[in-house]
């Protein structure tokens, strides 16, 4: 498997965590955005599971979040850990950075940069590829600037198009099917006939940044099914009960076989501003392991705020 494809897919399928991390070590996420009150019965709002199933399947609006920053400025606080194999931290990086569209440009100012540990090669280039996907997604995807990017041949530049659609699908439109990575690809379809049988579904409502209510719908694994059966072992979403937006994903990632071996979690979370959804935080936990390749462990915290429209 390519190896910038097999890293970017386990960096962004990791856990959109609306609960406590599943890789036992430092948290950078502490930020508690979403209190349950109670289980919910959905019939008795006029729902079934299948309502739920389509509104992630066909929903766009999350990813025009990242989209509509192209229109406000604001501050970006940026966070990185590496660990050894003992989850102890041995590298650090923090930008804060201010974003800008002035006359149709983007602009970047940082405002505040360092790093410590073991984070650089003598080289100058990062030690883990996978906080060399961190600037490649994430630079690409939503301009939440970590650093500036390399320029790239004609021919790698094609084949990150390919990679970033893939990309796409796993993190804003869960559930399908993604072709082109080998051992993993059926695996994604979470809600198709094969999968469904894995799975059970909760529901629950609570309040989402302590003024808006929320659905939480959770696709969970089966305790009587085994974790080698799904790659996904949970997916939560988070939705507006007054408008069914999503505003929030997790996702926890587990797989292992002779060729790879990961655990990986990421959390994804909107907000509205001016009346346009909003992205404020991203966090990520993850641990992977291929042949021949030093074994990567790190996590991420990205926050956006101060938004203002531009």
């Amino acid at each position: 498997m390519n190896k910038i494809l097999f890293t970017a897919f386990c960096f962004m399928l990791g856990a959109f965590s609306l609960k406590a991390q599943q890789i036992p070590r430092f948290n950078p996420d502490t930020i508690m955005t979403v209190v349950i009150d109670s289980a919910v019965n959905i019939r008795s709002h006029r729902l079934n599971a299948q309502d739920f199933i389509d509104a992630v399947m066909n929903d766009t609006s999350f990813y025009k979040a990242f989209q509509n920053m192209k229109n406000f400025a604001f501050t970006a606080e940026n966070r990185i850990f590496t660990y050894d194999k003992k989850n102890k931290v041995n590298g650090k990086i923090y930008r804060r950075l201010l974003h800008s569209n002035q006359a149709g440009k983007h602009h970047i100012e940082y405002t505040a940069k360092s790093d410590s540990g073991n984070v650089f090669k003598k080289n100058g280039k990062y030690q883990l590829y996978t906080v060399e996907m961190f600037d490649y997604i994430f630079m690409n995807a939503y301009n939440s600037d970590f650093v500036k990017s390399e320029g790239t041949s004609a021919e790698n530049k094609s084949k990150n198009e390919g990679y970033k659609a893939k990309l796409k699908t796993l993190v804003f439109t869960p559930g399908r099917k993604v072709s082109g990575i080998p051992f993993i690809s059926s695996k994604t379809e979470i809600f198709g006939p094969e999968l469904r049988q894995f799975y059970t579904y909760e529901f629950a409502r609570g309040t989402y940044l302590d003024s808006i209510p929320v659905y939480r719908f959770k696709v969970k694994r089966k305790p009587s099914s085994s974790p080698d059966d799904v790659m996904i072992q949970e997916m939560t979403t988070i939705f507006d009960i007054n408008n069914f937006q999503i505003l929030g994903r997790y996702i926890d990632m587990k797989y292992s076989n002779m060729l790879f071996d990961f655990n990986v979690q990421m959390n994804i979370e909107l907000n509205k501003f001016n009346d346009e959804l909003l992205p404020v935080k991203i966090s990520y936990q993850g641990n992977w392991d291929i042949p021949f390749h030093k074994e990567e462990r790190a996590s991420f915290l990205i926050v956006h705020k101060d938004y203002k429209k531009e």
